[in-house]
């Protein structure tokens, strides 16, 4: 015999489980539906989350602590040569404008609250089962896919998934440098890379004003190179393409690594003849390239507006069922144009620095030097990305 829920979540990674948090918080029976998380010895990843993020996650009590969150006071980006935009949190009278956040902290604070929310319930689905098998059993009104990029559930659903590749692969790695990040992130688009260093606040290191995390997008032919040198090599590697900017490097971590692409799905939210009524949120709707470290904050978004749109105090007529298709619609209209524009800018960030012709360069280096002068337009982006 099944059970009735009102809500049911396909995924098991940050988006799906703080959307079932969210919607639990409204009272709504949530099941969460999805494979588990395979052991890791280690995941090196990190996200930069913004003011918008960091207040969600608090309202769920979920927010790591300040060993695994650390608070970014200033960034600076570099171009080729004299391109240079600084950014301040104190400029904006924020304590941060971003903070860097480890994933397995991140994550082990979202499993227990849904462990312990009676409103939830976790049922593991093998990566085998499909749309006509276990998961129709789930009586639903609405479900929700939060299965990344790759997600099944999409895929069966029939809709377009538009992928553009990048031809460039992301390597995610911590290292220590010989001189302290002052809570500072780095980042250089030069020779058509884009590194990045994140602060980190790495209580396990000996001097942890000194961690980072590093994203670097190369392009697909250097990264098995790059991923086949010692630890040594690569090190040294990192600290050269960052001219030395922390002094002399250690990695003290695996190296990930990932393919990146710009994706954007044609709908969001639909009718099924066997699942219902449904809708995308994360990664299973949208991703971007990383250079702009938007990606989870936009899929943390997505279900804030989600649960925003199906509470009743807020949002849903008390008349309405979560699976009205007209509501779900006031959520795909209200997030699908802003995930649409961040993808676009980045998208025209990347093509622009992919590209080495002289004349490029100088005119992406004079576009820097204008938005670093340019007062209101730099304030109010600056803003938006802070998630304010």
């Amino acid at each position: 015999m099944s059970t009735h829920h009102d809500i049911c979540i396909q995924g098991s990674g940050i988006v799906a489980r703080t959307l079932a948090l969210l919607l639990a918080k409204e009272r709504f029976r949530v099941v969460l539906v999805g494979a588990p998380k395979p052991e890791s010895a280690s995941d090196v990843r990190a996200y930069a989350l913004n003011a918008a993020s960091k207040t969600l996650l608090e309202s769920l009590r979920v927010w790591p602590d300040a060993a695994h969150a650390t608070p970014v006071l200033g960034m600076q980006v570099h171009g080729d040569t004299t391109g240079r935009v600084h950014f301040n949190a104190a400029e904006h009278g924020s304590e941060a404008l971003a903070w860097i956040v480890d994933v397995p902290a991140l994550e082990a604070q979202l499993l227990q609250a849904v462990k312990y929310q009676p409103l939830i319930t976790v049922v593991e689905q093998a990566a085998s089962d499909h749309l006509q098998d276990s998961n129709t059993a789930i009586r639903r009104d609405l479900t929700v896919i939060c299965e990344g990029k790759n997600s099944v559930t999409r895929d069966e659903l029939g809709v377009e998934f538009d992928v553009t590749p990048y031809h460039q692969h992301a390597i995610a790695a911590r290292l220590t440098g010989t001189l302290p990040h002052n809570n500072r992130a780095l980042q250089w688009f030069k020779n058509g890379d884009i590194l990045a260093f994140l602060p980190l606040s790495e209580p396990s290191q000996t001097h942890p004003g000194n961690s980072v995390a590093l994203v670097w997008s190369v392009d697909e032919e250097r990264v098995k190179a790059l991923m086949a040198l010692s630890s040594e090599a690569f090190a040294a590697e990192v600290a050269a393409r960052s001219d030395y900017a922390l002094g002399e490097m250690t990695l003290y971590s695996e190296r990930a690594v990932w393919p990146l692409q710009l994706a954007r799905a044609s709908k969001w939210v639909g009718k099924h003849p066997v699942l219902g009524s449904w809708a995308l949120a994360g990664d299973a709707a949208h991703t971007v390239h990383p250079l702009s470290g938007q990606g989870l904050n936009l899929g943390l978004a997505d279900v804030a507006e989600l649960a925003n749109v199906l509470g009743c105090i807020r949002g849903k007529e008390y008349w309405r069922s979560v699976g009205d298709i007209k509501l779900l619609r006031r959520y795909e209209r209200a997030r699908k144009l802003d995930a649409f524009a961040l993808g676009t800018v980045t998208d025209g960030l990347q093509q622009l620095f992919a590209r080495s012709e002289s004349p490029l360069q100088a005119l992406r280096n004079w576009g820097m030097q204008s938005f670093e002068r340019s007062g209101g337009l730099k304030q109010w982006v600056t803003k938006r990305a802070m998630g304010l």
